[in-house]
């Protein structure tokens, strides 16, 4: 098979499966796991979700495009999953968005439920909102380190980001040049406090990370952090792959 471009509605091979989990205070919550086809996963990312009341949800085109594709380029197993009150229809989970305060009850069951399939090497991955909950609920076991997409740090506190620097968690804060909400230099600042972030301005990027260019990207940046020897992503596959088709 010649091998082919991944494009913006490319989904890999990998074994996936919608879950349920509940948390501690009783709402029943809706995801999907993906994990390689082949071999024991390198490593495991919990994706956190940006705004649940802007639309926010695992259905965010960065955390499905993860999902569709590192398990087969990384050996990374991925789960993706709707906090609280987000998502639509039979994936729509139970609750109401909280302000990222009950969200930590949404956060401590996702781990739960990757420690259950004793998936080791485990990240969260926050995007804008999920960057916001991981920094206030994220710093805690089985948590390896924390990737950051567009932080906006409008819930997280100085307080939440002196406990990531005690604890030492490996942090990586990926934000664009035109972000809407905090720009790179305004964040060296922001995250001076964690002594061990890594803050990585992207020129020309945006806050939704729209553009396969900047897509493989970030995909990338998380790929070097979480399983070092699959970087860099290849941008062509010559296995079986999917199209998804509401693109």
């Amino acid at each position: 098979m010649s091998p082919v471009e991944i494009t913006a509605n490319s989904v890999l091979p990998a074994m996936r499966q919608r879950v349920t989990f509940e948390t501690e205070d009783g709402q029943r919550l809706h995801g999907e796991i993906a994990l390689p086809t082949v071999g024991a996963p390198m490593a495991c990312i919990v994706c956190v979700h940006p705004l649940t009341t802007h639309g926010g949800s695992m259905e965010s085109h960065l955390l499905r495009k993860m999902s569709w594709r590192l398990p087969a380029l990384a050996g990374i197993a991925v789960l993706r999953f709707n906090m609280r009150g987000a998502g639509v229809g039979e994936s729509r989970s139970s609750g109401e968005f909280d302000n990222g305060l009950g969200e930590r009850f949404d956060v401590a069951a996702a781990l739960d439920y990757v420690q259950r399939q004793l998936l080791a090497n485990i990240w969260l991955v926050g995007w804008s909102f999920g960057t916001d909950v991981t920094l206030m609920h994220g710093n805690r076991e089985p948590v390896v380190g924390a990737i950051l997409l567009s932080p906006p740090l409008r819930y997280a506190t100085e307080a939440h980001l002196r406990s990531w620097s005690r604890e030492q968690r490996p942090m990586t804060v990926v934000v664009p040049e035109f972000d809407d909400y905090l720009r790179p230099a305004a964040a060296i600042e922001k995250f001076r406090t964690v002594t061990q972030a890594d803050v990585i301005g992207v020129p020309g990027a945006r806050h939704l990370w729209v553009g396969e260019r900047y897509v493989r990207l970030v995909l990338n940046e998380v790929v070097k952090v979480v399983a070092p020897p699959a970087y860099p992503l290849p941008t062509q596959w010559d296995g079986p792959m999917q199209r998804w088709s509401d693109l």
